[in-house]
């Protein structure tokens, strides 16, 4: 038997990343998993009643809110209790939101919720398990949307993305997944040489509840729509892509299985843009006391 390989995700408690790891289950290659979720229970639920092969698979359901930098903290802990020397393959950053910026932030943040859950919070959890993806030459998927392209001037975004902006959903998304591919690069960058950091986009996907915080419904019918699991087929693609072009700047595994051109996404190349939207782990915590 091949040795158990081992993911650490957010975002798999529901829609793609739930899917994705459904997909993996019903291999013969041995996982061992560990998920964070916000209604432990409810997802412990749905896995169990796959009916996996639990003497091949063994899988976690930790309690991880991402609104919340504490609880970021707390999940990461138990990650690194969990796993002690066994090495982590892969952290999948699957996790996010559609809701608009009109309420006020969680915990007392500054920050609308989209921006901390989509962004800043997972962006903190790979500085807290950064000493030991660098030890395990871990793989970082981040899961992108070609929404990046809708901003088109990014110095409206320190304002959008404060709590209270008014900012819809809608726009809201793509902007918080802009920052969130600015955190890309910045960890590409980071980890050069220790740790290999994509992007990836599952294409437009109407079966998950994402569009709920935009008020739209997204539609089966509409231009290049795919279905759920061909989304999660395309982000475990990017588990195990390693023909990288030559450009390290060229990170964005599209739906269709090519390596995006980099001008499609040329604003979130901008170094200076990377480094003020990627704090430090120390930055991060000084502002959340």
């Amino acid at each position: 038997m091949s040795l158990a390989k081992t993911i650490v995700a957010t975002g798999a408690s529901s829609g793609l990343g739930f899917e994705a790891i459904k997909q993996l289950l019903a291999t013969t290659q041995p996982y061992t998993l560990l998920l964070g979720a916000r209604d432990v229970p409810r997802t412990q639920k749905a896995y169990n009643n796959l009916s996996f092969d639990t003497a091949k698979h063994n899988l976690s359901v930790l309690p991880l809110e991402l609104s919340s930098l504490k609880n970021t903290r707390s999940f990461a802990q138990q990650v690194l209790a969990k796993l002690g020397r066994t090495k982590i393959d892969v952290l999948l950053l699957n996790a996010a939101i559609s809701d608009g910026s009109e309420k006020s932030g969680p915990n007392g943040s500054k920050w609308c919720e989209s921006y901390v859950v989509n962004h800043l919070a997972q962006h903190y959890l790979v500085h807290l398990l950064r000493e030991k993806l660098v030890r395990d030459g871990a793989r970082i998927v981040v899961v992108s949307s070609g929404a990046v392209r809708q901003v088109e001037d990014p110095s409206v975004l320190d304002d959008h993305m404060k709590a209270g902006s008014g900012i819809p959903g809608i726009k809201l998304y793509g902007e918080t997944k802009f920052i969130q591919l600015l955190g890309a690069h910045w960890w590409r960058r980071e980890l050069a040489g220790q740790c290999e950091v994509l992007a990836v986009s599952p294409g437009l996907i109407p079966g998950t509840g994402i569009g709920r915080g935009m008020d739209v419904k997204l539609l089966a019918s509409m231009p290049d729509a795919k279905s759920v699991p061909e989304g999660a087929a395309s982000i475990l693609r990017a588990f195990e892509r390693d023909d990288f072009p030559e450009d390290p700047e060229q990170i964005f595994l599209t739906s269709w299985g090519e390596w995006w051109p980099k001008d499609v996404y040329g604003k979130t190349l901008d170094v200076n843009l990377q480094n003020k939207w990627c704090p430090s782990k120390e930055e991060i915590e000084r502002e959340d006391d």
